[in-house]
């Protein structure tokens, strides 16, 4: 039987498939009945709030054979309440991955340019190309200095021609952890034509401990054409349920939601959020968690003379200045799973994320081997 060819269209033959780094059910199933120490997804262990888990438990069946609300007005209602921002300021995404796809198909084209930094998240070169934009990459800080491989601004507003369409952020960043100022980000946008959307995602603003680095949402009101992202699935530990924000001008998110998916959140989703975003004790707890655990891994692998880039995520970047692929796999021989960088053009480096305790002792107690 012949087998069939594909034709897709250009600019999706040139994609390739997202990679997620490893295929962590097989890894979970090779290594059972011991545990892995899954460090390469960014994930939260404390995991979210318990009334979320008690509410799962006290869902009722509606949620499964009803449609969601498809405009998930209670969740926005409880977003703007705690963002202080007008419902028509806010639309929702399965994941904050799908909003940054959203928005280059809504504003970008081929022939159109879209800016972003080297080493900046990885969907942003995918939306770019998915709509058959030209990526203007451009190049990150250096490794010395204050934000190691971060966002250049000023030279990010120097590469805006009159061909871009849209610009790409990242604050903090993955995979850097880098962050820049909100005062750097107003000087910013105040060199960028008005009329050109500029999205900064903040998929890890809940870790964020530095005053000087706010939100770029306390800047909506200065700036018309900003977008901003966010997601329920690292600080609120709801990764498994996919849900994302974008919140932006009215105008914007009327854009948005003229190609969103009818039900692209669904029911379950969108009120476990809702939950989860009214327990401000337990994020707190997430955070001090997480700023003691990443200190703790950190220090362990600075004290073998590494380089660990600063961070104020969940997670740290380290530089191994050798080929880093023989490190990983003698962790993941271990069952220590972290994230090889190869694909940001980062071979020397690895991502680890902070784990549970034991995961962290665990990768610490192993490093010595791994190094060797």
């Amino acid at each position: 039987m012949s087998r069939f060819v594909p034709h897709p269209v250009a600019a999706v033959a040139a994609l390739k498939a997202y990679d997620p780094g490893h295929d962590l059910p097989a890894l979970r199933a090779h290594f059972a009945p011991a545990a892995l120490a899954e460090l390469g997804s960014n994930e939260n262990p404390l995991g979210p709030p318990p009334a979320v888990l008690e509410a799962l438990r006290r869902l009722p069946a509606t949620g499964m054979f009803r449609y969601p609300d498809p405009l998930g007005l209670a969740l926005r209602r409880a977003l703007a309440g705690r963002l202080g921002v007008d419902t028509s300021m806010l639309a929702l995404g399965n994941g904050s991955h799908e909003l940054l796809m959203l928005l280059a198909q809504c504003f970008a084209a081929p022939g159109d340019e879209v800016v972003f930094s080297e080493f900046g998240f990885a969907v942003f070169p995918i939306a770019t190309a998915a709509v058959g934009a030209t990526p203007v990459r451009v190049p990150a800080l250096p490794r010395t200095g204050g934000a190691p491989r971060g966002h250049d601004l000023p030279a990010l507003a120097a590469s805006v021609g009159p061909r871009a369409r849209l610009v790409f952020l990242a604050n903090p960043n993955n995979p850097t952890g880098t962050w820049f100022t909100r005062d750097a980000l107003r000087g910013f946008l105040g060199r960028i034509d008005p009329a050109l959307p500029v999205v900064v995602d903040e998929a890890y603003h809940e870790y964020v401990d530095d005053p000087t680095v706010g939100s770029a949402v306390d800047l909506l009101g200065e700036f018309p054409n900003l977008v901003v992202t966010r997601t329920f699935s690292k600080g609120h530990g709801l990764a498994g349920l996919r849900v994302g924000y974008a919140v932006a001008d009215p105008a914007i998110v009327d854009v948005l939601n003229r190609l969103r998916e009818s039900f692209n959140v669904n029911a379950v989703a969108l009120e476990l959020a809702r939950i989860a975003l009214g327990d401000s004790d337990h994020l707190d707890r997430v955070r001090a968690f997480n700023l003691a655990e990443r200190a703790r891994i950190a220090d362990g692998l600075a004290a073998r003379d590494l380089f660990v880039h600063p961070s104020m995520t969940n997670f740290v970047l380290v530089d191994f200045d050798r080929p880093a692929a023989a490190v990983e796999a003698k962790w993941l021989a271990r069952g220590v799973v972290v994230r090889p960088m190869d694909g940001y053009g980062l071979p020397t480096c690895l991502r680890i994320s902070v784990g549970a305790p034991e995961e962290n002792a665990r990768l610490l107690a192993s490093l010595d081997e791994a190094l060797a």
